[in-house]
């Protein structure tokens, strides 16, 4: 009976905070579904002008500026998992001199706010040329993303059962067809969790886009919202029609990744 009501009481407080969480959003897609004309508000139209996302799609460039964000948060996730894979292993499983004082440089990168960063961070790229392009998105986020991924993976695989790794050593595998056949398999929920954080970081990344690229081609889909949202201020629904397209990627990767990212983060992926 007990038990029943403990259950009972941590549904209800996940619907209070559930619903904290989703009014906003619920808020957000009713003032873009409004019709023109009417007062934006929290309660449902009485009728759903889809056109409103047609006209801030054709109006705001949305298309050019989400490929950009396509372009730069996938790059992102593939050259981070690839590189914290291998981190996370190394430092998780491997024993090697100065390890411990190399972790900790990597955490560096966790530590230091990108405010931080960001001047600094300008001027080398700019001495090599590289602002205004592609990789001035890319390279700055893959070294934040490096950082949390090592932390990230390097607990998995010290959380990682050694009988699975002596099975494997016992068959004759090397270290390599360790990590790639047996531990990366076996951590496919961990390593998607990371990807998901590190897409959705990625995607909602602003100042560095703000400071490191002028070009309109090169904007990304956060920072063409802040453009639009200047040229349309007092269209409410417009603005919000903007917002729901740039959310909607983000939402769609998590929905369709949920359950993996759930057990990821269940599993104790991140257990010390």
């Amino acid at each position: 009976m007990i038990a029943r009501r403990a259950v009972v009481l941590n549904y209800a407080i996940l619907a209070v905070f559930a619903l904290i969480g989703l009014y906003p959003a619920f808020g957000v897609v009713m003032n873009a579904l409004t019709p023109p004309g009417e007062p934006a508000s929290f309660d449902i139209p009485s009728s759903f002008h889809w056109a409103n996302f047609y006209d801030a799609w054709t109006q705001g460039h949305f298309s050019q500026y989400l490929r950009s964000s396509a372009i730069v948060a996938v790059s992102v996730v593939a050259i981070s998992t690839v590189l914290s894979i291998l981190s996370g292993y190394a430092f998780g499983l491997m024993r090697f001199r100065g390890a411990t004082v190399l972790f900790y440089v990597f955490l560096i990168g966790l530590m230091v706010p990108e405010e931080a960063l960001i001047v600094p961070l300008y001027y080398d790229l700019r001495h090599f040329n590289l602002t205004d392009t592609y990789w001035a998105l890319i390279l700055p986020q893959v070294g934040l993303s490096v950082a949390f991924g090592t932390f990230w993976m390097r607990a998995f695989f010290r959380s990682t059962p050694r009988s699975l790794m002596e099975a494997a050593r016992i068959d004759g595998a090397r270290s390599w067809t360790t990590l790639w056949r047996v531990l990366v398999p076996f951590g496919r929920p961990a390593i998607l969790t990371m990807m998901v954080l590190v897409f959705m970081w990625t995607w909602n990344e602003f100042l560095l886009a703000l400071v490191m690229v002028s070009s309109e081609n090169l904007r990304t889909a956060p920072l063409g919202l802040a453009f639009f949202q200047g040229q349309h201020t007092s269209d409410l629904t417009l603005l919000a029609a903007g917002a729901v397209i740039v959310a909607t990627p983000v939402v769609i990767v998590y929905v369709l990744l949920q359950r993996h990212f759930i057990r990821g983060m269940l599993t104790g992926a991140v257990k010390a």
